[in-house]
């Protein structure tokens, strides 16, 4: 295995549990009984608009970096060069 699929590796690793982390601290949108259980137990306004902007953004960002690193992985696996 190549330097460049060991890199590939440790970026994929880190996007892939970072994006996994990142979805886990979007708010829930809907209206089942989980939510109903959490909004009595955190205060619906503590999130604000710009936090979910900013929460989207990386959210995407880190998808898109495990997507391309998943790509180049694949293109180059076997020998670890472009």
């Amino acid at each position: 295995m190549g330097a460049l699929n060991v890199i590939l590796l440790v970026i994929m690793f880190l996007s892939g549990i970072a994006t996994v982390l990142l979805v886990l601290m979007h708010s829930g949108k809907g209206t089942g009984v989980s939510d109903m259980i959490a909004s009595t137990m955190y205060n619906s306004a503590a999130g604000s608009a710009v936090m979910e902007k900013n929460l989207d953004r990386l959210t995407v960002i880190t998808s898109v970096i495990f997507g391309l690193s998943i790509i180049v992985m694949a293109l180059t696996f076997p020998l670890g060069t472009i």
